[in-house]
């Protein structure tokens, strides 16, 4: 007669418990109802959506969260709606164990605020449009002019580069884009207009003009001139 192997049978004993267990504490809390949502801001100190708009994102087809059961939540449905809001560049929705709805939601970020003669949006850093917000007004350049399939792609660039670097971010206020696609720009501060000339050679340009302007801050000179030419990449032409 064989003799019986205990450990084996404690093992197997403790393994059917442990699964016991899991199964039990799982369906235990998935039915479980939700007790409430929280909404966070990624790295936002001025949101341009409310809370309470989100937060109607992920119950409006839900009824009310506390009437929601944890096991019928469909969180990938939950985060495309919240994605599909034009304001909100990503999300991640998720329930703690405690029953709370959660999203975390990472903004856009506007870059531009164009004015095409019918309408006014953002630009934001992926080169999506947005929306302005009645909630918060970005403090970007103001773009005068059409954008189209031409001239978009190299013009979010350049967006990119003003947001991007300190100085410009700081000092360009307005972008002029002329019928024939060049460029005019204002500085915050001084009267004079920038000539850029089109989207070549942008960062021998904006090189140009950041040498210049730190010359020309010592000597007082900016106050004189009345058009800051960059047209030209190895020089730069002043008008009085």
């Amino acid at each position: 007669m064989k003799k019986i192997n205990w450990i084996t049978i404690r093992l197997v004993l403790m393994f059917g418990v442990v699964i016991f267990l899991f199964s039990f504490t799982s369906n235990r809390n998935g039915n479980r109802k939700l007790v409430g949502s929280k909404i966070f801001f990624v790295e936002e100190n001025n949101p341009f959506i409310k809370q309470e708009t989100v937060n109607k994102l992920l119950i409006e087809k839900n009824g009310e969260a506390l009437a929601i059961r944890k096991d019928k939540l469909d969180l990938n449905k939950l985060e495309n709606a919240v994605n599909a809001n034009p304001m909100i560049e990503k999300s991640d929705v998720f329930v703690t164990i405690d029953g709370v709805l959660k999203a975390v939601v990472k903004q856009k970020t506007p870059i531009a605020r164009v004015f095409d003669g019918q309408r006014s949006f953002y630009i934001d850093y992926k080169g999506s449009t947005m929306p302005l917000s009645a909630n918060f007004t970005a403090r970007v350049p103001l773009v005068f002019g059409m954008l189209n399939q031409k001239n978009k792609e190299a013009l979010v660039g350049l967006f990119r580069k003003i947001y991007d670097d300190a100085f410009l971010k700081k000092n360009i206020i307005a972008i002029q884009i002329m019928p024939n696609g060049s460029l005019k720009m204002l500085n915050r501060n001084f009267d004079f207009q920038i000539d850029f000339g089109g989207t070549i050679n942008v960062n021998q340009k904006i090189n140009n003009y950041k040498a210049f302007f730190q010359k020309a801050i010592v000597d007082s000179s900016l106050y004189k001139y009345k058009k800051i030419d960059l047209r030209f990449t190895d020089q730069v032409v002043c008008t009085k």
